[in-house]
């Protein structure tokens, strides 16, 4: 089996979402010793910006035209995103809360490698998935909370988790699972990581 493990957040260690999709990682190897975990960290990847060449070779691709060497070039690097997700088998997702929303580099990702005849299909009325992926994890968190009992339907989450929710699921994922933790920078932060960290492994037991 193999895992793409998607790191959006830039912190690395001090990262509690990082910890907790470590956590996971983890439990999911002493499982399934055999598990190949790709991971994805977009602010390693050096992504192409989604820029004139890009959309022009996106364009060009679903037209059946030629592209120029510009938009060859950047065409073979989304291609190559893309490939990412077409060989996993499960999707890991670490998501730390920016403005109520993702990191900016997270979106990035999701706008290069959604396209047409990679991880969809469009036949020009129905859009079909091109995936065939059982489950996928993504673990959301964010800083507080004005409410301490807060959980998803709280302000935020449900805008953040429901995008990716949909996303997901367009691309041909089966089942979204869903961590959420809150407090990270507060005095219930270590509680709220080691409860996360729980939630993991034992999520980590059938996945």
């Amino acid at each position: 089996m193999r895992i793409l493990n998607i790191v959006s957040s830039p912190r690395g260690a001090r990262s509690v979402s990082n910890a907790i999709a470590d956590t996971f990682l983890a439990a999911c190897r002493a499982t399934h010793p055999t598990l190949e975990i790709d991971t994805l960290n977009v602010w390693d990847e050096h992504l192409p910006d989604f820029d004139s060449q890009a959309i022009g070779a996106k364009y060009k691709g679903v037209a059946g035209e030629p592209m120029n060497p510009a938009e060859a070039a950047t065409w073979a690097r989304i291609a190559a995103l893309a490939q990412r997700f077409q060989r996993a088998d499960r999707i890991v997702i670490g998501v730390p809360m920016w403005n109520f929303g993702y990191p900016y580099k997270l979106k990035q990702l999701i706008d290069l490698v959604s396209q047409r005849n990679l991880l969809f299909t469009f036949d020009g009325q129905a859009y079909g998935p091109l995936l065939k992926i059982a489950r996928a994890l993504v673990i959301h968190v964010r800083g507080q909370s004005h409410d301490k009992a807060a959980g998803g339907d709280s302000p935020g989450f449900s805008h953040q988790a429901d995008y990716l929710d949909f996303w997901l699921t367009f691309i041909g994922v089966g089942e979204v699972r869903r961590i959420l933790v809150e407090h990270t920078w507060d005095a219930l932060a270590p509680a709220t990581l080691e409860q996360g960290k729980a939630e993991a492994i034992a999520l980590a037991r059938d996945f």
